[in-house]
């Protein structure tokens, strides 16, 4: 079906076909190349990071995260069963248990507070995510991994350009990790990701585990001469054209953030009238929070009402989407986690959440749209 709105369109800037094809013109095409070189340094620059590495997927990313922890059989990791799937899998590949516990209501994140009680012997890290691009409370959940001596992962794919107490998401863990997703708001031609170091010791095993267990880098560097397979390892190492893609991007960093960002107060400001009659609810962004405006979403009343948003707006020609599906209720969910706590929030606000369309370059008359339909359907209820 074709929608006169659709949810998503993937950013453009009218750079990436220059910078695409001059990668494929070069000599370099496999990876690490001078996209790849540009868009790590920029990153680090921007993050004050210890180091970034380009990857095919923020999946490929995370995946890294839980091989340079050495997680296995045995080993559990906390998080919330409101996220995508790829966080879990992550750590489900290397043998762990996957343990969720509930979130909060008002950000959709990990509830800090339920976190510790869901610490084992067996736990050995946890990874907050940062839904919509409004950061978890991370100063509560460091000092609970640094009581317990665990590692902190931030699923931060959603978060590039928000930032927590003034420093960018995906910088208070040990580790973290950033999709370039279409969806979502910087992309590397669809697909692709970075990994986030926030610690000297996980560097050289990062490079040799995305150079498929190989010291490759190492050689390049000129501090071996020769390479060979040291250690376990993938392929995750992107393309040139991905990375040339991404570069046309971060070059409008700012204005492709700020842009978005406008999209969403139009949202906010003009929905909020429903707030006051009660009728639905809005994100909530902590004072010490700021989003880049990733997404924008309301909450009906239940799932019911939620239904019939979605198909009224989608008579109307305007694909609006409900988001994840909580992963402790999937078949695979059953098999390799399980939920602590009690399931207050996770699954009831899941069920009420409606995702609006948003994307870079969104016209004004595109919004207004969409505001108008959402309107009359509040009015008709």
């Amino acid at each position: 079906m074709q929608f006169s709105i659709p949810f998503n369109r993937p950013p453009q800037t009218g750079k990436e076909e220059k910078y695409v094809i001059d990668a494929i013109n070069s000599d370099k095409l496999s990876g690490d190349g001078k996209y790849s070189q540009l868009c790590q340094s920029w990153f680090e620059d921007k993050l004050s990071c210890k180091k970034t590495l380009l990857t095919p997927s923020c999946t490929h990313a995370l995946e890294m995260a839980a091989m340079l922890i050495n997680i296995g059989p045995g080993d559990e990791v906390i998080m919330p069963s409101y996220t995508f799937v790829s966080t879990a899998n992550a750590f489900a590949l290397r043998g762990a248990k996957v343990v969720f516990v509930d979130i909060r209501p008002d950000t959709m994140n990990i509830d800090e507070y339920l976190i510790e009680a869901a610490i084992t012997n067996n736990t050995k890290a946890i990874v907050p995510v940062h839904y919509a691009g409004v950061s978890c409370n991370m100063c509560v959940i460091n000092k609970v991994a640094e009581r317990y001596g665990l590692y902190v992962i931030e699923d931060a794919a959603q978060g590039m350009m928000s930032t927590y107490q003034n420093k960018p998401v995906g910088t208070k863990g040990h580790l973290a990790a950033y999709s370039f997703h279409e969806t979502k708001n910087f992309t590397s031609g669809g697909e692709g990701g970075l990994l986030i170091i926030n610690d000297d010791k996980f560097i050289q095993r990062a490079e040799i585990i995305r150079e498929k267990g190989t010291n490759r880098s190492q050689f390049f560097r000129g501090l071996v001469d020769k390479y060979t397979w040291v250690d376990v390892g993938s392929s995750y190492l992107p393309c040139e054209l991905q990375a040339a893609y991404l570069w046309a991007q971060l070059e409008d960093a700012a204005a492709i953030t700020s842009d978005r960002r406008k999209s969403w107060m139009d949202y906010y400001d003009s929905l909020g009238s429903l707030v006051d009659r009660g009728l639905v609810e809005l994100p909530v962004v902590p004072e010490n929070c700021e989003h880049n405006g990733h997404m924008f979403y309301l909450k009906c009343r239940d799932i019911e009402q939620r239904t019939k948003l979605l198909d009224y707006l989608k008579k109307n020609g305007v694909l609006a989407v409900f988001h994840y599906v909580p992963l402790h209720s999937a078949p695979a969910g059953c098999k390799y986690s399980k939920f602590h706590g009690v399931d207050r929030f996770t699954t009831k606000e899941s069920e009420r959440l409606v995702r609006l369309p948003l994307w870079y370059g969104m016209g004004e008359d595109v919004r207004n749209k969409v505001i108008s339909y959402v309107l009359s359907f509040f009015v008709r209820e």
